[in-house]
């Protein structure tokens, strides 16, 4: 993946999510609920891994899509609407847990959720096994993100779990790219120190 913006071949290229938006900007409600279509999956997917929970995960989505519908008007770059979507799920996750860290100083909530067991999860089909297993491969590179700064966790989890370009992240984070590449950088060293990590880096050339 090079460092330039992405634009997924399922979602139709940048330039038709820039109009997509531009026209939701506009009034167009049926341009934003293709947006939705477009981007749902991957901000629940986002938000889960980050939540651990399911019905938190779908709150949080809907409310990125809400605060998206609501401010939609002050992007400036349709280009750059999928690194703005992050950038307010980003936020959306940071309020969660925020609010839950208080809570929980006020005694209002009990202990940390947990993940859901492997049994409550859904089944989809064929693939079901090997989503799993991706899914506890991620448990354990999160696992091993915990010598990360928080910065670097980030980072690295926007590139390698979002998918995000430097560039991307660069927006999404309003950081320079070249603070994104340090930031990968640092945490990339730590993760090469893990000998499971070897297989995971290999097959991604934009590695610093």
């Amino acid at each position: 993946m090079s460092d330039q913006d992405q634009s997924n071949p399922a979602q139709g290229g940048t330039d038709d999510v820039a109009l997509l938006a531009e026209r939701a900007r506009d009034g167009d409600a049926a341009a934003f609920g293709r947006l939705v279509d477009l981007f749902q999956d991957e901000i629940f997917r986002m938000v889960y891994y980050r939540t651990r929970s399911r019905p938190d995960a779908e709150d949080l989505t809907q409310d990125v899509f809400l605060q998206a519908f609501k401010n939609l008007g002050k992007l400036k770059d349709f280009d750059r609407f999928r690194a703005w979507l992050y950038s307010i799920a980003v936020n959306r996750v940071r309020d969660f847990y925020r609010k839950k860290r208080l809570l929980s100083f006020f005694g209002l909530m009990g202990e940390e959720g947990s993940s859901e067991a492997p049994e409550d999860r859904p089944d989809h089909g064929p693939g079901a096994l090997e989503q799993l297993v991706r899914e506890e491969f991620w448990v354990r590179v999160r696992q091993l993100s915990e010598t990360f700064s928080g910065a670097e966790r980030e980072v690295f989890f926007l590139r390698f779990l979002d998918n995000l370009s430097i560039k991307e992240i660069s927006h999404t984070l309003h950081k320079s790219e070249s603070a994104v590449k340090t930031h990968l950088y640092r945490a990339l060293q730590k993760f090469r120190d893990h000998s499971e990590a070897g297989e995971f880096l290999e097959g991604d050339r934009t590695c610093p």
